[in-house]
């Protein structure tokens, strides 16, 4: 491609060469772009409005700041915009609310990453999911963020798990990614079948049969992280992509097939995209907190109810005259007796007396 890549900043010691590019020795602290804060840079960082990553006025900062965080950037010189998500006490949490085998457990991090990424390509008020369904394992995948960065997400399989990573083209796989919009009462689904072995391939797949769009993305999930990072081309006038020339989307590409996992997964914010990008004037937007989060509720056990009907729920009822419901993906626990499924049923609109426990 004649690209040279200089992954340096000046006056950094202890770089290295690896697949054609100079780099640092990974460091546990993050570099930011700006003044640095009182106090030698010791201090939390105030949020920063977006900036171009360059050689001058760099900074550390603490790397726990980058974690649990959706980053969303744009290469200015190739007219592509990009995201890169990373999770670890979002994750960690929801780890703990099940058992995972470790290939399940990756295919679950690799998807919540793909789900932040995708919330942060559209503006809206609600919820953004992915899901797969399968004859095979997993049975069913389901990642979800809201707009405000809340996560959760659940698999569920039978049968046999694969030691190794799974392959996804199980019998009658499809891929579903839904737009939920609270504030409009609007749902948009999209609907594709799985083609290709990975998940990251499968939503490159999505973009390039629903939405026409070229997209390059790369998943990972090891050691307690899950990470992510998301290509598309700039939209130009008429919905065309507004490519900064004929090589840009094709040398972004090149670029980013040479990111490694440790580096997804661990490599400061900053000095990742500045490793990868800078020949491409990367334009760093401030980063989105994410975190666990379930929107299960009262009202919602209530209308899940409502749906199931009055014969099905009172026959659920066991010898004390109560059930209970756990959710699923925040193992809360609702319980109800007679005579809350009765103010459940006496009217659709009151709200839910559910007690959770």
């Amino acid at each position: 491609m004649g690209v040279r890549r200089v992954g340096v900043l000046p006056g950094c010691p202890g770089h290295r060469w690896i697949d054609g590019r100079r780099m640092l020795q990974p460091k546990p602290v993050r570099v930011g772009v700006g003044r640095p804060p009182p106090g030698g840079g010791a201090g939390l960082a105030r949020p920063l409005r977006s900036h171009h990553l360059t050689h001058s006025h760099a900074w550390i900062l603490p790397m726990s700041q980058a974690d649990d965080a959706l980053h969303r950037f744009r290469l200015e010189r190739a007219g592509v915009r990009g995201g890169l998500v990373r999770l670890e006490s979002a994750w960690s949490e929801l780890l703990g609310q099940a058992d995972y085998p470790p290939s399940i457990a990756r295919l679950l991090g690799e998807t919540l990453a793909a789900s932040a990424l995708l919330s942060g390509l559209i503006k809206f008020e609600g919820s953004l999911s992915i899901q797969l369904r399968s004859g095979g394992v997993p049975r069913l995948l389901f990642a979800e963020c809201s707009d405000d960065g809340g996560l959760r997400g659940i698999v569920r399989w039978e049968g046999e798990v694969p030691a190794t990573a799974i392959d996804i083209r199980q019998p009658s796989a499809q891929l579903a990614i839904t737009i939920e919009n609270s504030r409009t009462a609007t749902r948009y689904q999209g609907l594709v079948a799985v083609e290709t072995s990975g998940l990251a391939g499968a939503l490159e797949g999505y973009f390039a049969q629903s939405e026409q769009l070229p997209t390059r993305i790369v998943l990972a999930q090891h050691g307690g992280r899950c990470a992510g990072m998301i290509l598309q081309p700039l939209a130009g006038e008429g919905g065309s992509t507004a490519l900064g020339d004929a090589d840009a989307w094709d040398r972004v590409g090149h670029l980013l097939a040479t990111l490694g996992t440790d580096e997804l997964l661990h490599l400061p914010v900053e000095t990742l995209l500045f490793r990868l990008f800078h020949e491409e004037q990367v334009r760093l937007e401030p980063g989105r907190p994410l975190r666990f989060a379930c929107s299960c509720s009262t009202e919602r056990v209530s209308a899940m109810l409502r749906a199931l009907g009055r014969v099905e729920c009172e026959a659920a009822l066991d010898a004390d005259g109560a059930m209970g419901i756990t959710c699923e993906f925040c193992n809360r626990q609702y319980r109800l007796d007679r005579v809350d499924l009765g103010l459940v049923f006496a009217d659709s609109v009151a709200p839910a007396p559910a007690r959770p426990q």
